[in-house]
């Protein structure tokens, strides 16, 4: 390993995976990312639209694709639909040894389902398991989102033997609720006499995001306040709300991934849902680059983060476990917050709908950069 992936490895040494969240042809099939893994001890990746618009409508790596694709009278929807089941299978191969060598804990490509399917239950089913039969390897996910609907959909993909990442994930109550759906897929599976130990899911909690949102709050609250002392609560959480909302939800993973009802399943070879933290770079430049990997680093976690938040963590990142330390006062922190009058409840049902906006408008988008560029490969030909 490159010497610059020591503070990577030991990120690991906590119990911590990390996983790059980018994808593109280009980075496949040249050896780029096989390189990274290597540099950096990449345990997975994951994918979402707006990964695949950018890598679709940036530059010419499907273009070849794209002139077979129309060529064989194929619309922007099957367009889209090939490369991107050809990326997923591509980059699972290269982590297969990965997988293979973690025992199935690790090594691990998502791909998300439809994100016009995000408030139909069945209609995600369906697409779940059309995408675990076509993608057909074991170290893939199938990305869904934590949603009113889609959350009976993970019971279903789980008791079904689908690996599944639950993804824009905000608040503590939609954890809850994804949490007990793993648990009563796997329930399932066992009543059925079907085997537990190769399901694997993680559950991924947004982070960065919650403080977008809460700063914004806090920042009004400064501005307005008579009083000094107020202003001063509103002051000291700035860049809190996150990383105390992460640490809440992994003291609950904590709670509910022990007992007699986890014990049970265990014992029949079931894996604990990682958490996983996401939206990890730093938007806010007044924050430490890294803020959302050193402030989040533990056993049974995962972060999948952009690559250039990677390698700011390798070049600086201080790797110590973090995310069951000061637990006590993030909880303060969330009392504070009610306190000040920010109901994080609303604030974290606001941005599950908004992110499900912005991947269902990503991927509207994408279709359209597809359709232009098969009628224009088509016109070439």
């Amino acid at each position: 390993m490159a010497a610059h992936g020591g503070r990577m490895q030991a990120l690991h040494e906590h119990g911590q995976s990390v996983w790059l969240d980018y994808i593109r042809r280009g980075i496949l099939g040249n050896g780029e990312l096989a390189q990274m893994i290597e540099d950096y001890d990449l345990r997975g990746v994951t994918s979402n639209p707006s990964i695949f618009e950018q890598a679709i409508g940036q530059g010419s790596d499907y273009d070849a694709a794209f002139h077979e694709l129309a060529a064989g009278g194929a619309d922007a929807v099957a367009a889209f639909d090939s490369v991107a089941l050809q990326d997923i299978r591509d980059a699972a191969d290269l982590f297969r040894p990965v997988f293979d060598r973690a025992g199935g804990h690790d090594g691990f490509i998502s791909m998300e389902v439809s994100p016009t399917l995000a408030d139909d239950t069945q209609g995600t089913v369906e697409e779940a398991r059309r995408l675990w039969k076509a993608l057909d390897r074991p170290n893939v996910m199938i990305k869904i989102p934590g949603t009113d609907a889609g959350i009976p959909a993970v019971e279903q993909a789980i008791a079904d033997g689908i690996n599944v990442n639950i993804t824009l994930l905000f608040s503590l109550a939609n954890y809850e609720k994804v949490m007990e759906a793993y648990l009563a897929g796997l329930e399932k599976r066992a009543a059925a006499g079907q085997p537990l130990g190769h399901v694997a899911s993680v559950a991924s909690f947004f982070v960065s995001r919650v403080d977008n949102s809460v700063d914004a709050k806090l920042e009004e609250i400064i501005k307005g306040a008579a009083d000094e002392g107020t202003k001063a609560k509103a002051r000291g959480l700035l860049g809190k709300a996150a990383i105390a909302n992460a640490k809440l939800a992994y003291e609950r993973f904590q709670q509910v991934f022990s007992g007699e009802r986890w014990e049970k399943l265990a014992a029949e070879g079931a894996r604990v849902q990682r958490p996983l933290w996401a939206s990890t770079s730093t938007k806010n430049p007044a924050y430490r680059d890294v803020i959302y990997v050193e402030e989040l680093v533990g056993p049974d976690t995962v972060n999948t983060i952009p690559l250039a938040t990677i390698k700011a963590f390798a070049e600086h990142g201080v790797a110590t476990r973090t995310v069951d330390q000061d637990v006590d006062q993030a909880h303060a922190q969330m009392a504070t917050l009610k306190e000040l009058g920010i109901d994080l409840d609303e604030v974290t049902r606001e941005l599950q709908i908004d992110g499900v906006k912005k991947f269902a408008k990503s991927f509207e988008d994408m279709m359209a950069v597809v359709g232009q560029k098969l009628e224009r490969v088509a016109a070439t030909k």
